[in-house]
């Protein structure tokens, strides 16, 4: 417990609890959004049952929300700067709370879980905008039921602007595209299937069914000209290789945090749950009924499968230690089909229309905030976030989530920047290191004949709530393989992130500003599945 803070049984106490707007903040946007349940049409036939967010702006201007047609909330359009206010009503049958992802708000403001309500209740959030021009967005954050309310609807966009983004002259407008990436799973009459098993739980959450901006089998119309597209992977644990059909390398100008200071080119383009990139997109040259297709191309996915005697073998493509989870065989994986590290088509752009002009892609982009090495206060003891998996637990720095703990190395001090050493270590599944069904040497053999689980050497997307970091460096830690070579091309290390994808073996160290606030603000696993397991801790920063 801290000092000064009351929580009730669930969470904060009624001192806490945000019920009613502060009358010395000015805001000048108030938006109003209710999560509730409601009926879309998402494959022919049935309507699918979901958890939606519906929003209206109640002062402000009315392009501070874009109404969704699909089951994901509004996007929101904010401005650097502005004061928000929004009231948020929960009307789904079961506790919730949403959190700002990618957002440098205060504790209050966040979507912490310690925070959320029960049905009927109101929270009201009220923050200045201090992120610059970028894509984030924002979802429910309720303790263990993250992954099934992101699931079944509860996310949307936020996109910001600032003076420096305006002064480029990026395509906007109709040419400014949103690309909200999810797999979903559906039962014979349109309804969302979730869960199958423990081992799924383990690997996370795997659909057979691509949606891009809820939409299946999207087409999306475009004409000769270049777009600004937004693409977020907004899937509970699948990762994405983006590339493009016909081998065109792929140009970033923005990351999670926003802009870059001048555009990258990629040979495709590795993005995890939560992770955003904004690309620069010319289909210039192209004519009226050509296609281009963004794949998600083939790669090693790094992970130990299920041990013998499961029914079924081991539910994976490829050996042990190396291969594509998510096959027929196995304890309830065969409903995925759609395996991690295959290779499939993501969405359909189609040339509709010749046009004549089109912008230019700018050699600079932005100027970002320097964080210089020197600046770091702890340069020779980093702060640890060491993500394992043992005794059927994901865990951080060996422990599993408290909601109102924490230990003394997630403590830190107010107003300091602080290198964050992150790891993915070795673990396993059941029993221990030696214990029944354990593996031996990456996965050479199977040690103990009971038939558990094995070692699990899974990536993990480790979120940071609170201000944005940059990465100084990522390593692997022993020899390359051929997993991490199917990938290791596709990591944009420049910019501004909140979410990083640690591959097996591979240990990154990023410079993050603790500024501000005071408070709780989590660290995580946002593979949705780990997190409702507890890979989840708070840092508690004074």
């Amino acid at each position: 417990m801290f000092p000064g803070w009351a929580w009730s049984q669930h969470g904060a106490g009624a001192g806490i609890l945000n019920t009613k707007p502060n009358s010395a903040f000015k805001p000048d946007v108030e938006i109003e959004f209710i999560a509730q349940i409601a009926e879309i049409q998402i494959l022919p036939g049935p309507r699918t049952s979901v958890f939606k967010y519906d929003g209206k702006v109640l002062r402000g201007p009315e392009t501070a929300l874009l109404k969704s047609t699909s089951y994901l909330g509004p996007i929101m359009n904010l401005a650097h700067g502005q004061k928000v206010r929004i009231f948020y009503y929960n009307k789904l049958p079961e506790p919730s709370i949403m959190h700002w992802h990618g957002m440098h708000v205060p504790q209050k403001m966040d979507g912490h879980p310690m925070y959320a309500i029960e049905p009927g209740e109101r929270y009201v959030y009220e923050f200045e905008v201090k992120n610059p021009a970028g894509t984030n967005w924002y979802h429910a954050h309720p303790h263990e039921m993250t992954g099934p309310q992101v699931y079944r609807g509860q996310a949307g966009l936020i996109t910001i602007t600032d003076e420096q983004e305006q002064k480029l002259n990026l395509p906007d407008g109709e040419y400014d595209l949103p690309l909200v990436i999810q797999d979903r799973r559906f039962t014979a009459g349109n309804q969302l299937q979730y869960i199958f098993g423990m081992h799924e739980r383990m690997t996370g959450f795997l659909g057979d069914t691509i949606l891009v901006n809820g939409q299946v089998n999207a087409t999306i119309p475009v004409k000769s000209r270049a777009y600004r597209i937004r693409v977020f992977n907004g899937s509970n644990s699948r990762i994405y290789k983006l590339g493009w059909e016909d081998g065109m390398p792929l140009t970033a100008i923005g990351t999670d945090g926003g802009l870059l200071e001048a555009p990258e080119t990629f040979p495709y383009i590795i993005l995890a749950p939560a992770e955003r990139v904004e690309l620069w997109v010319d289909f210039s040259g192209r004519k009226p009924g050509t296609d281009l297709t963004l794949q998600s191309l083939e790669y090693d996915f790094p992970q130990m499968g299920m041990g013998m005697g499961m029914g079924g073998g081991m539910g994976m493509h490829g050996g042990m230690g190396r291969g594509r989870m998510g096959g027929r065989g196995g304890m309830g994986m065969g409903t995925a089909r759609l395996a991690q590290g295959e290779d499939f088509p993501i969405v359909k752009f189609s040339v509709v229309e010749k046009v004549s002009e089109s912008p230019r892609l700018p050699e600079r982009l932005v100027r970002m905030r320097n964080l210089p090495e020197s600046d770091i206060a702890n340069p020779d003891q980093p702060v640890p976030i060491a993500a394992s998996m043992e005794h059927m637990s994901p865990l951080l720095n060996g422990a599993s989530f408290e909601m109102h703990e924490a230990m003394d190395i997630e403590r830190i001090p107010l107003n300091t920047i602080r290198k964050v050493r992150i790891t993915n270590e070795h673990g396993s599944m059941m029993g221990g290191r030696d214990g029944m069904g354990g593996m031996g040497g990456g996965g050479r053999g199977m040690r103990g004949g009971m038939g558990g689980m094995g070692m699990m050497m899974l990536p993990h997307p480790i979120h940071m709530h609170g201000q944005q970091f940059r990465i100084i460096s990522r390593r692997l830690k022993g020899a390359d393989t051929d997993s991490y070579a199917s990938v290791r091309e596709g990591f944009i290390n420049s910019g501004w992130k909140d979410t990083v994808l640690v591959m097996p073996n591979e240990e990154i160290d990023v410079i993050k500003p603790f500024e501000d606030y005071t408070g709780l603000f989590l660290y995580h696993c946002h593979n949705l599945e780990h997190e409702d397991l507890g890979m989840m801790r708070n840092f508690y920063v004074s």
